[in-house]
């Protein structure tokens, strides 16, 4: 693994691009994150990318564009153990929060080698605080990766374990347009979170919030029940692929949506999640430091 590009705020975040298998299109991103807190011994996240690139292509993704595969359980391991050593100097991490969230470039349920570098993220890096997150569309065809999901869950986290399911829109056939690849409808995502779900943290629904989203209470609450799922909500970040594809950004702090309230009173968790505006300087969305470095290669598939 080589570093080839670093952003970065202190006290904020920092991204990095690194390069792998000695190849410049092997490029996978990652990101140092306080997320908020007042100090890494409080809460400390690392995000790291599941797979070279993504074949999905949602729309609001800069990762939308190109992909080179999936990278082995060792080249995921080791986007966790350079930011360690880098902050910690060793492979200990003290924080009672310790997130590593697979949510930055990729699709984690289409390369199972994921699990196992959960696995291995436990075993080799002393972290009492361990939280792995998966963030998700659910892919068709992905049934086997996602029984080892649950296992993980019930037998060895025991439900200190995030699951997070991308929705966006509540209406399939905007959900299609979104995110263009075959994927589990929300009944079976509903089946699902039930069978995932052993007590500690509820599975999250993530609502990527544009103007024009479908986001139907009722739709919600006869599929997902508020003793198991949480609702999440954040503004559709500010990508070139958003621009491009004319998305419209909605702030949740301004314009709060009068679903939010009408949710909170069926008794379900909502979250507000607006990241510091300065992560837009930084690059801390996903794919946008790959996007950069992609643009400085004669040979991009992105500089045409």
């Amino acid at each position: 693994m080589k570093v080839v590009l670093e952003k970065g705020m202190p006290g904020l975040a920092t991204v990095y691009a690194a390069s792998f298998r000695g190849r410049d299109d092997l490029i996978l991103e990652f990101v140092d994150s306080l997320s908020g807190s007042t100090g890494v011994e409080e809460k400390w996240v690392t995000v790291v990318s599941s797979q070279f690139g993504c074949p999905v292509g949602c729309l609001m993704c800069d990762t939308n564009g190109y992909y080179r595969g999936n990278p082995t359980t060792e080249e995921l391991f080791s986007q966790v153990e350079y930011m360690v050593k880098r902050r910690f100097g060793r492979l200990e991490v003290p924080s009672g929060k310790f997130k590593v969230q697979f949510a930055r470039m990729g699709e984690p349920a289409l390369n199972p080698n994921v699990i196992d570098a959960i696995i291995m993220i436990r075993n080799v890096i002393s972290a009492p605080g361990l939280m792995p997150c998966i963030s998700t569309i659910a892919p068709a065809g992905t049934g086997e990766f996602f029984d080892g999901l649950a296992a993980l869950n019930h037998d060895i986290f025991k439900g200190r374990f995030q699951l997070q399911f991308s929705l966006h829109s509540t209406s399939e056939e905007q959900r299609n347009r979104i995110i263009p690849v075959e994927k589990w409808s929300l009944e079976d995502i509903a089946d699902y979170g039930r069978r995932f779900y052993c007590g500690g943290r509820k599975v999250t629904l993530n609502f990527a919030m544009a103007r024009e989203n479908e986001m139907d209470v009722d739709v919600i609450r006869s599929l997902f029940s508020s003793g198991l799922f949480t609702i999440k909500i954040t503004p559709v970040n500010p990508t070139e692929n958003a621009v491009r594809n004319s998305i419209a950004r909605i702030n949740v702090l301004e314009e709060e949506l009068p679903q939010i309230e009408e949710l909170r009173l069926h008794g379900y968790d909502v979250i507000l999640s607006v990241g510091d505006l300065r992560e837009n300087e930084v690059g801390s969305n996903c794919g946008q430091l790959a996007a950069v470095w992609n643009r400085t290669r004669v040979d991009s598939p992105l500089t045409g």
